[in-house]
């Protein structure tokens, strides 16, 4: 009989004990939808201004800005993971972050293996030229070598360009300025917004075409996480509503949203 009532016993506590271990693995984050708790981790390529971009060590940026204010209305505070853009997607995959957000334009194909929020900005794809270079349009990109950001919807772009020399891929967009910069590439294919910040704080390149493609950039989720994906989303919308979002436009772009 006592062996029995010890074996219930060892029984019971191990049953409490697992309870708590489940209970408290759960409550990793806010209401359990963050690996870290009271923290919304975003993956983001840092190179990519006035979207993302380091400053004395700061993730500072138009995303960075909007982010920060999602977390807040969530309850939370933003951490931001710095990730290469060819390791944004997997990363959020397998949970070294809560979302990605890197100026990053909804595709199906990326659908596929990420969700996203409601689209937070419009973009389109553009030219980028060193200042008195000739060319003005498509056109004139025939036998000439395009720099592209790799894995970007400024690279598809230009894939679907016929008679280019060469398109020459850069892990990230600054490097690409600066051989444009140098004369070791003719023009950039790039989101508009993008290769008009860098020309405007850089000085040496200009836009001569906004080519359309009405692209739209949205926050990534892991597949799953249906809850965490609603709760950005109305984050979102109240941001837009009570004019929060065109400040931070403002900010960044100067203009109105």
């Amino acid at each position: 009989m006592k062996t029995k009532i010890q074996g219930a016993l060892v029984f019971s506590i191990a049953a409490l004990f697992l309870a708590f271990l489940l209970v408290a693995g759960g409550c990793g984050g806010e209401k359990g939808l963050t690996i870290k708790s009271g923290v919304l981790m975003m993956g983001s390529d840092t190179t990519y201004p006035p979207f993302e971009n380091m400053e004395g060590g700061k993730a500072v940026g138009f995303d960075v800005d909007l982010a920060t204010e999602i977390a807040k209305r969530m309850g939370l505070k933003l951490e931001v993971v710095p990730t290469a853009w060819d390791g944004i997607i997997p990363g959020l995959k397998t949970g070294k972050f809560d979302i990605l957000m890197s100026a990053m334009t909804i595709t199906p194909e990326r659908a596929k293996e990420i969700n996203f929020s409601d689209p937070y900005i419009d973009s389109d794809q553009s030219i980028c030229v060193k200042k008195g270079s000739p060319i003005k349009d498509e056109d004139d990109l025939k036998g000439k070598v395009v720099g592209v950001q790799i894995d970007t919807t400024g690279q598809f772009t230009a894939e679907k360009m016929e008679g280019l020399k060469e398109i020459s891929k850069f892990d990230t967009i600054l490097l690409a300025f600066e051989a444009l910069e140098q004369g070791k590439i003719d023009a950039i294919i790039n989101d508009y917004p993008v290769n008009a910040y860098m020309s405007k704080i850089r000085g040496k390149t200009e836009v001569v075409k906004e080519i359309k493609t009405d692209e739209k950039y949205g926050i990534g989720v892991k597949k799953g996480n249906e809850k965490l994906l609603q709760e950005i989303n109305e984050a979102l919308r109240e941001i837009k509503a009570d004019g929060t979002y065109d400040k931070i436009f403002q900010k960044w772009f100067g203009q109105p949203s």
